[in-house]
């Protein structure tokens, strides 16, 4: 009969940095090619520089910050929709950007 042994914890920094690294590079070049063909005023890429401010800090919970600045923080359903489809981020009637992200 064979002893158990406990499973050795995972270094997760050797798991996944290379692969969040890539992600992180990912983003940067999406912004720069943004920036360059002069459409870095469009909404979702607001939203997505807002969800990067959630990274920067070592709050708790920072997966739900990023997933809730792109979110729609109404409550009220809309009467008919505009369009078929989704955009991936919130926008606002007016176009101006909120902070849609959960105060604590």
């Amino acid at each position: 009969m064979s002893t158990w042994t406990a499973p050795q914890p995972v270094n997760l920094v050797d798991l996944s940095f290379m692969d969040t690294r890539f992600k992180l590079i990912e983003v940067a070049a999406f912004l720069d090619r943004v920036q360059k063909a002069g459409q870095d005023g469009d909404f979702r890429v607001q939203r997505l520089k807002q969800a990067l401010q959630c990274l920067a800090g070592d709050e708790p919970e920072r997966a739900k910050s990023v997933l809730l600045a792109f979110s729609d923080p109404t409550t009220e359903p809309i009467a008919k929709a505009h369009l078929q489809g989704a955009m991936g981020a919130y926008r606002c009637e007016d176009n101006r950007l909120e902070d849609t992200r959960q105060k604590t």
